[in-house]
């Protein structure tokens, strides 16, 4: 046969004629542009295994049925990979895929601090659901090109910044979600063009203004709860079925009514006139309208005389009831709720006791997660509430998503706080295993005094309600809590693999070292647990007590940071005096025992050097120029053959160098001396992302005869 094709091409030449080789012809079902993007997005994904069927080049996803993969014809018009733990980022060129109507990749940890590719499909767009996943930035421009869209979610990430006017060509959206991010800034005016508009859910962002570009939209469904919004809620607005508007920051009372002395609006007047006031001449609608002007005027002022006269009124009966009854709290009690515009100024002496308790605390962290205090100071009191004392700090404190336990089920789920349960301790007390009867194994923390000196319900509730609203994958969430019978425990997930340091310093023949994959997604998922703590919590959130001990391991050995926001109820000379000669205090820390972003950022890296050394950070059973890790091993960071000297002899030579060199350079920014050249949170996580990302792409560039010359593959997927 290839005899035969070869003669036939000498016969052309030899004939003065071109020759144009045969064609072989595959019938493929998927559109070439789809498939070019698919591919892309399979290797932005870093090339997921639990995505069958799918392929980094060629491939017919919809003869194939990938998985996640809906086609029409030969063009994909839906991807749906909602919660299967996929990481990386969109691909940069899902705007070639023309056909696409709904795009769902929630529920996953795509983004890792990054921002939402610009180039997302828009002609067909009907549906955009990237809920749950780790975005940072602002809300892509690109939606408002996708003129059809009826469905955008983006709950639960980290976007920031403004919501910019992009919702201007979306006549079709019926849904959006922006709830759970850390936005800012008032709302766009775009939001008046979203005539169908039926549900939005806004809550838990950092908003400001008033909300009144939304009074005309036709909704249903609305959320605009725990933000920073001003102002009156617009009566059209309370007419909604499901209104929630609760942690911010309102006025009172009805809206204020225009200027007494202003004319009414001409629209508002031409309603009233009646249909033989039109044909009137120019004269008479001058003298009229100036009439007009003059009898508001008048109305306005009686008004007024009449509302003054009925409040005296009312005061002077108030005052004579109460002088017959208890004359000697009058001043504490007036009902200063009557006079909305001078409530904040008026309800300062009611609230003394509350801005002495928030004042004394250490660290204004510890109050950075609560709802602004005019939200009490517009709550509507009656006489009899003011005369009894309010639980002040409770009502302040937002409420707390998490279970309550009694002290009665801990102790049955420890076996009384039994020691052969006890998990660890720590600077902020004893971790105990609890064992309930459904099966489920928490861990349960009873705190020390030193956490809650005054043993104050009141602190340990806003203690409570700041921790449980981190929300993070890389960060042990709170599950409950116990405040009975002066008891303070807190309910975490129970982690099976225990802690870093377990893992890395108390490891036995029973126990498989960590391997190079692991010790890179350790180091990742920490990174970016303390990015959000820095750079998306407002305030930020100093951990303080970052370490190996206070990394967890999941079953998947994901990290998940623990103690996150206990530390500002302990003041910063109380964490020097436990974390000194540990070997992760910032030198900064050592000399002025005070704690910063940037010395959480060293600390993080001492936990990179215990990862690449399998050492501690101080060991005294070393020789003296060895025992602190930090100055061990820093001056080798840059020596390609002392690095792999100094690297933990558990891998057994199983890493690639490259990337041990990149994880070596990021050691070295973070463990700077002086705190202003170590690097923000962020460019760490970027860093060790492209090491990440860097890492795959050699990997697919290995051939099969290299790669079955490793030992054990599995343990380099970063190689």
């Amino acid at each position: 046969m290839a005899r035969a094709a070869w003669a036939a091409w000498l016969l052309v030449l030899l004939c003065g004629g071109a020759w144009t080789p045969p064609r072989i012809l595959v019938s493929a079902a998927t559109d070439a542009n789809d498939v070019t993007a698919l591919n892309t997005l399979f290797t932005s994904l870093n090339s997921p295994g639990q995505l069958q069927g799918w392929k980094a080049s060629g491939g017919d996803p919809c003869s194939e049925s990938w998985q996640g993969i809906t086609c029409s014809g030969s063009s994909v018009t839906a991807i749906k990979l909602p919660g299967l733990g996929l990481s990386g980022n969109l691909a940069y060129n899902m705007n070639t895929m023309d056909s696409l109507v709904e795009l769902d990749m929630s529920q996953n940890s795509l983004g890792g601090g990054q921002q939402i590719q610009y180039n997302l499909p828009n002609k067909k767009l009907e549906r955009l659901n990237l809920a749950g996943n780790q975005f940072s930035g602002a809300v892509p421009y690109s939606i408002s090109t996708m003129p059809k869209l009826q469905y955008l979610n983006l709950n639960h990430n980290q976007l920031s910044g403004d919501i910019t006017d992009i919702f201007s060509n979306l006549p079709s959206l019926t849904t959006v979600d922006l709830s759970s991010n850390s936005l800012t800034g008032n709302l766009p005016q775009s939001f008046t063009s979203l005539s169908s508009l039926k549900t939005l859910y806004l809550q838990n962002n950092q908003l400001t203004g008033s909300i009144n570009v939304l009074a005309n939209l036709p909704l249903d469904d609305l959320n605009v709860a725990n933000n920073r919004f001003t102002g009156w809620i617009p009566n059209e607005l309370k007419k909604i079925n499901s209104l929630q508007t609760d942690g911010n920051s309102w006025s009172t009372g009805s809206a204020p009514p225009p200027p007494p002395f202003t004319a009414p609006p001409h629209s508002r007047s031409n309603r009233r006139k009646s249909p033989g006031q039109h044909s009137n001449g120019n004269n008479n609608s001058s003298s009229g309208g100036s009439s007009g002007i003059g009898a508001g005027a008048i109305a306005g002022i009686i008004v007024s005389v009449l509302v003054i006269g009925a409040v005296v009124a009312f005061f002077l009966i108030k005052r004579k009831q109460r002088k017959g009854t208890i004359p000697e709290h009058y001043e504490q009690r007036q009902p200063f709720n009557s006079f909305p515009s001078n409530e904040v100024k008026e309800m300062k002496p009611i609230q003394e006791a509350t801005t002495v308790e928030v004042e004394s605390l250490p660290s204004p962290a510890a109050v950075s997660l609560k709802p602004p205090p005019k939200i009490v100071r517009n709550q509507s009191f009656d006489d009899d509430d003011i005369a009894s004392k309010p639980v002040v700090k409770k009502s302040n404190a937002a409420p707390v998503k998490a279970t309550v336990y009694s002290v009665a089920d801990l102790q049955m789920a420890t076996d009384s706080f039994n020691m052969d349960n006890l998990i660890g301790e720590g600077t902020f007390g004893r971790v105990y295993r609890a064992q309930f009867s459904d099966t489920k194994v928490l861990a349960v923390k009873k705190l020390n005094s030193t956490v809650l000196p005054s043993q104050s319900s009141d602190d340990f509730y806003e203690l409570v309600s700041n921790i449980s609203k981190l929300h993070h994958p890389n960060l042990s969430e709170l599950v409950g809590y116990c405040m009975e019978h002066g008891q303070h425990l807190l309910v975490f997930d129970f982690y099976r693999n225990g802690s870093l340091h377990d893992m890395l310093h108390l490891s036995d023949e029973y126990n498989k070292p960590l391997s190079w994959n692991s010790r890179v997604k350790i180091a990742l998922g920490s990174a970016r647990a303390l990015e959000h703590l820095h750079e998306i919590c407002s305030p930020s959130i100093i951990h303080k007590n970052f370490k190996s001990s206070n990394i967890l391991l999941d079953t998947e050995l994901n990290p998940h940071i623990s103690d996150a926001g206990l530390s500002n109820f302990v003041p910063d000379a109380e964490f020097q005096a436990s974390d000194q000669g540990s070997g992760y205090g910032a030198p900064e820390v050592d000399m002025t025992g005070q704690y910063t972003l940037k010395s959480d950022v060293y600390s993080f890296g001492i936990v990179m050097l215990e990862l690449l050394t399998g050492r501690k950070p101080f060991d005294s059973s070393r020789p003296r120029s060895e025992q602190s890790l930090v100055r061990w091993a820093t001056p080798q960071l840059h020596d390609i053959d002392a690095l792999d000297r100094m690297v933990d002899p558990a891998l057994k030579g199983l890493y690639p160098a490259k990337s041990l060199s990149r994880f070596a350079d990021v050691v070295a920014l973070c463990v700077q001396p002086e705190p202003e050249f170590r690097p923000p949170m962020s460019e760490v996580v970027q860093a060790l992302v492209r090491l990440v990302q860097r890492a795959n792409m050699t990997r697919r560039m290995l051939d099969g005869e290299e790669a079955s010359r490793r030992p054990d593959d599995q343990d380099h997927e970063f190689a």
